[in-house]
């Protein structure tokens, strides 16, 4: 378990913590920095809470005891710390010892865990609840830079299947956001960043609700600046033994997203589909011939 899915998992249970309980959490979502440093005795206090209030609470969430969560979020700090140069000397160290192979299989072991974790009971019920938002929105407007940006256009692109309610706002001439002057209450602002944050995603978000739109994000924790901000928030987990985070947890969430929206379109998403289908046909934008074969040498006959 990293820190995002604990804090995924406190987030979700949260109504049903009575009590100490209850307020222990909340200082965990809310000092994630304080519970990597500060002792369980001195976190306890400023939680308002008795000291074995925190280890009743670790051990709630499958943890031997308060040290065991202390170290978690002591990790992540220190990734946090290192930062992306300071992550690819662990992960050339590690490429060194144990192998490319080796690496190589641990990514890819890590990335199909994450993806597995989108079948989870509280994911799906998120991404449900925001597939049934965005459905009903009269326009999405989507927002994502850096890594995030192209997760962004991923879902705009599948959602033109369905017609022109998705509109990609592009950051690069400064000019992204003018978009929203046309917006009103009944549209979605789809919004994703993970960490390091970047700054303008948080900006834009608070704008769109600044404006009355309902926000809808796409991050990697119930603590992420984007959570506080959204109406809806599907949490998806970015670690990686690479010396860069992974989205590919993100992408598959949007492709989901944009498939449950489909779905909640009925008759009309279908002959929307249709309708790109046959365009796109007409336009022959596929190539959809089979390949020349070619002899063992790659060149073709």
């Amino acid at each position: 378990m990293d820190r995002a899915t604990l804090a995924d998992r406190i987030t979700e249970s949260f109504e049903d913590l009575p009590g100490q309980l209850g307020a222990a959490a909340r200082y965990i979502l809310d000092n994630p920095g304080d519970v990597a440093l500060l002792s369980m005795r001195e976190q306890a206090r400023r939680a308002g809470v008795q000291p074995w209030t925190m280890t009743r609470l670790a051990k709630r969430f499958g943890f031997d005891g308060y040290d065991e969560l202390r170290q978690l979020h002591g990790e992540a700090l220190k990734e946090q710390a290192l930062g992306f140069a300071g992550k690819a000397g662990e992960q050339v160290a590690r490429q060194r010892q144990g192998g490319s192979h080796a690496l190589a299989r641990d990514i890819a072991a890590q990335t199909a865990a994450q993806l597995g974790n989108l079948a989870d009971a509280g994911t799906l019920e998120a991404l449900a609840r925001a597939a049934a938002t965005l459905a009903a929105a009269r326009r999405i407007y989507c927002f994502g830079l850096r890594s995030s940006h192209a997760v962004a256009a991923h879902f705009t692109y599948s959602m033109t299947f369905l017609g022109e309610k998705a509109h990609l706002l592009d950051h690069v001439n400064g000019a992204g956001l003018d978009k929203l002057r046309h917006a009103t209450a009944e549209d979605v602002f789809f919004v994703t960043t993970v960490a390091p944050y970047t700054r303008a995603t948080v900006e834009a978000a608070a704008s769109a609700r600044a404006l009355g739109l309902t926000v809808v994000a796409l991050t990697d924790s119930a603590v992420s600046p984007l959570a506080s901000l959204a109406d809806q928030c599907v949490i998806i987990s970015t670690e990686s033994p690479s010396f860069l985070h992974t989205m590919t947890p993100a992408f598959a969430a949007a492709e989901i997203l944009a498939a449950l929206v489909a779905g909640e379109g009925g008759e009309e998403a279908l002959a929307e589909i249709a309708k790109t289908e046959a365009l796109l046909s007409t336009l022959n934008t596929h190539l959809l011939d089979p390949a020349p074969r070619a002899h063992r040498s790659g060149k073709p006959k």
